[in-house]
């Protein structure tokens, strides 16, 4: 199953080159999602190999890429007839309030093999299941803390790029809350998925 659109090869000169234009682009307009996804793409390589591998020593792991289970409309539409209470519904609001379908991400195209970009697929999906099971913020602070957790899950290059960024726009209160408490909290967390 060829995950996004047509697979683009780099060797190592052009995925340094493309990731700088790409992180530089991406700094000046942080909305553009697919400019954040090519960045994570050229400099995930490693990490991706990482967390693939890592999924095949667990039994319920093994089953994720062989499976290849995606989250995409046609999967989590009954989200909206949940109950209130349920994890379903409150991932359904989200995606409401901020007018996003899981149809929307960008496809993957600097992966070099089908089971590395189903697997930069997949952390790109789950991303707000994650933003809803820690009910962080859409905001600055609450997309770095996010980004430390997965930075503590999957070793991403990208999320710490992101959070240096992001630095440069925080101001002196919200540098102290971020260093004091989200980010211990958000490594601890990563951490303890781990386990």
């Amino acid at each position: 199953m060829m995950i996004g659109g047509a697979q683009v090869r780099l060797n190592g000169w052009q995925q340094v080159a493309v990731a700088m234009g790409w992180a530089i682009s991406a700094l000046t307009d942080p909305c553009r999602a697919d400019l954040i996804v090519a960045l994570g793409e050229t400099t995930r390589k490693f990490a991706f190999e990482n967390v693939l591998e890592r999924m095949k020593k667990s039994p319920k792991g093994q089953t994720i890429p062989l499976d290849r289970p995606r989250v995409i409309s046609t999967r989590v539409g009954h989200a909206w007839d949940m109950p209130a209470n349920t994890f379903d519904a409150t991932y359904a609001k989200f995606m409401g309030s901020i007018n996003f379908s899981p149809d929307d991400q960008p496809p993957v195209r600097f992966m070099e093999t089908n089971e590395l970009a189903y697997v930069s697929k997949r952390a790109h999906e789950v991303h707000d299941f994650w933003r809803i099971l820690f009910s962080l913020p859409t905001n600055l602070i609450g997309e770095s803390a996010l980004k430390v957790i997965e930075l503590e899950q999957m070793f991403l290059p990208m999320c710490l790029l992101y959070v240096i960024g992001g630095m440069t726009r925080f101001g002196e209160k919200q540098r102290v809350l971020i260093f004091q408490h989200y980010f211990p909290w958000a490594m601890m967390n990563g951490a303890e998925l781990l386990t």
